[in-house]
């Protein structure tokens, strides 16, 4: 696994990292005891740069996440999330004693008293991005993380938190059907040395190995209500999509791989973290680092999936009122 920088300052992790908000059961019935299965193959194919958040099975992955570490004590760089609370309603809160008690519930089910990387889950509008970082600065002066970071922010709010503190990390969805990013917001992460951190890399399994299908998500799988997940957008994206599956499988690789070898191909400061809870998904994926594109490879890519190719938003109405639209 080749590694990479995370900020400008921080550690080198794996090229890739490992997203565990399935450990919840978000994408179906999960079970521990195939999470933990999945975390011991993460580690021993290298990966040890880990992702989670409070919300996530009401702190059920972190916990799972804290039962492999007090069992393998490997030396792994924790990311986690505070900002959402899931109500009823839900709301966003970004205040000092929330971040602050919502972190401390989040080490005690890592069993942890540091995490490297602590995120803004999402930023709430009504508090100046100002103050907020100026929270997380005190907590990185007080050694309880190692850096801050932001997820689905505009480039706007991104200068605007570095300018009071250097952002370690910006999340947001991005894949080869999710581009919006592309529209400012990877350009000033590398202009000011943060991470960019996709996640959904496989687009919420349509690039995995085989994809997922509308039969494969159960009733209360969120997917469903994605307008890219329903008729007739499904039925048209799996056409666009099967030139892509089949040019992949001519050249002897996993598409799964191709999709983060395509992400870690658009600059050295992407870190995606693609989400499984099984080791035979990972072991599908975990060698796209080793991939080496062509010149003539890259342009193929392109013809086959130009941004803005998907039929439907990565959203609906209600999901997407939860992100900074900036185009």
């Amino acid at each position: 696994m080749r590694r990479r920088r995370l900020g400008a300052g921080g550690p080198e992790v794996s090229a890739i990292g490992l997203g565990c908000m399935s450990f919840a059961g978000f994408f179906g019935a999960a079970d521990d005891a195939t999470s933990l299965r999945c975390l011991d193959a993460a580690v021993d194919h290298g990966i040890d740069f880990l992702d989670t958040s409070n919300v996530y099975g009401a702190g059920r992955s972190e916990t799972v996440i804290g039962t492999f570490l007090k069992s393998r004590r490997a030396d792994l760089k924790i990311a986690t999330k505070a900002g959402i609370v899931n109500g009823p309603p839900r709301r966003f809160d970004n205040s000092p004693a929330h971040l602050r008690a919502e972190l401390d519930g989040s080490l005690k089910r890592l069993g942890v008293e540091r995490v490297e990387l602590f995120y803004i889950h999402r930023r709430e509008q009504e508090r100046p991005v100002e103050e907020v970082v100026g929270t997380l600065a005190d907590l990185i002066a007080e050694g309880k993380i190692g850096g801050y970071g932001l997820s689905e922010v505009s480039p706007g709010t991104l200068r605007r938190a570095h300018a009071v503190h250097p952002c370690m990390a910006v999340q947001s969805e991005y894949s080869l059907w999710s581009r919006q990013p592309e529209l400012g917001l990877i350009q000033a992460c590398a202009a000011l040395g943060t991470s960019f951190v996709p996640f959904s890399p496989l687009a919420r399994g349509v690039f995995g190995d085989p994809p997922v299908g509308l039969a494969d998500l159960g009733q209360d799988d969120f997917r469903r209500r994605i307008p890219r997940f329903q008729e007739p957008d499904w039925s048209l994206n799996m056409a666009a999509l099967a030139p892509f599956r089949a040019f992949c499988a001519d050249r002897g690789w996993k598409v799964s791989a191709v999709a983060l070898a395509w992400l870690l191909d658009q600059g050295p400061h992407l870190i995606p973290i693609p989400g499984t809870r099984t080791a035979d998904h990972l072991a599908a994926w975990v060698g796209a680092s080793e991939i080496a594109f062509t010149p003539q490879d890259r342009a193929e890519i392109a013809r086959l999936l130009p941004a803005g190719f998907a039929h439907g938003d990565r959203y609906n109405l209600e999901q997407a009122m939860t992100v900074e639209r900036y185009c």
